[in-house]
């Protein structure tokens, strides 16, 4: 059984353009500190860089 409170964690990114948001999952072990992904944001219409907020 998995145990709560695991590795696996829900974080938010946050667009640097506009106010949108989306979720996923990261690794509390492979990667501690914050991430920035390229994503698609529908607010601007075109990719931008998503910061991860808490």
């Amino acid at each position: 059984m998995a145990t709560k409170g695991g590795a696996r964690v829900i974080v938010k990114l946050r667009s640097t353009e506009s106010p949108h948001i989306y979720t996923t999952m990261k690794s509390r072990r492979n990667t501690p500190e914050r991430i920035e992904l390229r994503k698609y944001d529908p607010v601007v219409r075109r990719h931008v860089l998503y910061r991860e907020t808490r």
